[in-house]
């Protein structure tokens, strides 16, 4: 089985998230439709430095979690059929922040599909940083037509 690689520019063709919200740099699709590893470098350009915190840069454990859920969005929505479609949280669970991701880190995100039916799906994310374990979640989310996303 061959992993597929998905760099920069290609997941900005699968993922409507852009600049500065588009937390993943790189996803390599280990396992179709199970599994994928996604790195994110982090800046201390990252805008969000500014104000968490201007005298301790620390990454929000929220964008850590949203990292995994570009990741799992790369991964699902990088399958044929759902082309473009966008990917809507659900729901959250089992979040856990263990240690802070500051500047120079660079995060390697795992993640696992634990069910998928239909145009819905959850995952579990594990956020690494030099192999040591930053954060965890459990997330669902719900795949829509574009045209059809509304609040």
């Amino acid at each position: 089985m061959s992993e597929t690689v998905l760099d920069f520019e290609a997941i900005r063709k699968i993922i409507p998230h852009r600049f500065p919200f588009l937390l993943v740099d790189r996803v390599t699709i280990t396992e179709p439709d199970k599994r994928a590893v996604g790195l994110k470098c982090v800046s201390g350009n990252e805008p969000f430095f500014q104000g968490h915190f201007p005298d301790r840069a620390i990454m929000p454990g929220v964008l850590i979690v949203e990292s995994m859920a570009q990741v799992a969005c790369a991964l699902f929505l990088s399958k044929p059929s759902f082309k473009d479609k966008l990917a809507f949280f659900m729901g959250m669970e089992e979040i856990k922040f263990r240690k802070p991701v500051v500047p120079g880190d660079r995060l390697e995100i795992k993640i696992e599909m634990l069910k998928v039916r239909d145009r819905f799906g959850k995952a579990k994310g594990e956020a690494y940083v030099e192999g040591q374990l930053v954060t965890e979640a459990t997330f669902s989310f719900a795949i829509v037509d574009k045209e059809n996303a509304t609040a």
